[in-house]
């Protein structure tokens, strides 16, 4: 069984948690958990520790039906961002706005332009905007806003518009 620093991995414990191992269930959702929250306050903001744990909830129904190990990441991610949208839309929450890793900008004061900026956006518009930061294409973004895959097209180009308009307004 492949481990690190002596606990296993996520994925040697996943053929054990579908298996019905609740040890395996345990030590496979705490290691995830940091990352679902993490996708969580960037979508949900404020409501971010419900979406976690609505996410993690999702992941432990949804893991038996997982038929695809390699995939597991991936769809990790899809059902986090799904629940987090959802968690957001119930609480009607018009912060949602992406928050930059630090470490992954090479100027920390563009984090800060980057959510101002961000927070100035109508709350789709910044959806839209965050899934594409996390890597979802267009049909994933329609499957995880519940939308049509034309409007999640239109509201990502207008996003980008509104979003460079206010990022360089000199050029606009």
């Amino acid at each position: 069984m492949s481990t690190i620093s002596g606990i296993p991995t996520a994925l040697a414990l996943l053929p054990r948690a579908q298996a019905g191992d609740e040890q395996a269930m345990n030590h496979l959702l705490t290691g995830i958990t940091p990352y679902v929250a993490r996708l969580c306050r960037s979508v949900a903001r404020g409501d971010g520790a419900d979406a976690t744990q609505e996410a993690l909830f999702a992941i432990y129904r949804g893991l038996p039906t997982l038929r695809e190990p390699a995939a597991f990441y991936g769809w990790v991610r899809a059902v986090t961002l799904r629940e987090a949208v959802r968690t957001a839309k119930r609480a009607g929450d018009e912060a949602t706005h992406l928050r930059a890793d630090a470490g992954q900008e090479a100027n920390p004061l563009d984090v800060v332009h980057i959510s101002d900026v961000l927070e100035r956006l109508s709350t789709p518009h910044r959806q839209v905007l965050t899934l594409r930061a996390y890597g979802l294409n267009e049909e994933e973004m329609a499957q995880v806003l519940s939308l049509p895959v034309g409007t999640v097209r239109s509201r990502l180009h207008r996003a980008r518009r509104r979003f460079r308009e206010a990022w360089l307004p000199s050029a606009a």
